[in-house]
């Protein structure tokens, strides 16, 4: 029988498998509701967190190849409290969540697999980061124009994005490569 929140770390096509199309998240393995309860408890094996900065924390580690959501992050919590193997409590109002004693022992029991993070990363393509990197230097450009620029240079911002959009789409539209028949 599987620990509670270890397991459901499939391979390419099982749980957690590779998906394409689903939020954004392509190229490697998109993490599963398995991967994010592990996630939670190697985290806080490492010390106590905010709910949030656990997500920041996984984006981070994973080179933003993995952002769970709040959606996923938080009714996952919940159900490790639920089985005693997290306690939050009210700081500054904010819940800091902590492994109990028991979920301690539980991370001690499986310490030898890899944290899911590492499991992502590893499994993420070159050029899938180096796309990712691409956006994240697009989006702080797009950012500095929404924040100094000028609105004929907002609006022209608007109509580059725009046409790098259909662009884009055009491109997955097209042959896929040189060995595309």
């Amino acid at each position: 029988m599987r620990e509670p929140g270890f397991g459901g770390r499939g391979g390419q096509g099982g749980p957690g498998g590779a998906r394409r199309g689903h939020g954004g998240r392509t190229g490697g393995r998109r993490g599963s509701r398995g991967d994010v309860r592990t996630a939670i408890l190697a985290l806080l094996a490492e010390r106590p967190m905010h709910g949030y900065e656990m997500l920041a924390e996984l984006a981070r580690r994973t080179r933003e190849v993995w952002r769970p959501s709040p959606g996923s992050l938080y009714p996952a919590l919940q159900l490790l409290e639920d089985q005693g193997l997290v306690r939050s409590a009210a700081e500054g109002g904010r819940r800091r969540y902590e492994l109990t004693a028991e979920g301690r022992a539980l991370q001690a029991r499986n310490a030898g697999g890899a944290p899911p993070w590492e499991t992502i990363i590893s499994a993420a393509d070159d050029g899938v980061l180096a796309l990712r990197g691409a956006l994240r230097d697009v989006e702080l450009a797009v950012s500095q124009v929404a924040e100094a620029g000028t609105a004929a240079q907002r609006a022209s911002a608007v109509v580059l994005l725009t046409e790098l959009r259909r662009r884009l789409y055009l491109l997955l539209a097209g042959p896929a490569g040189p060995d595309a028949g």
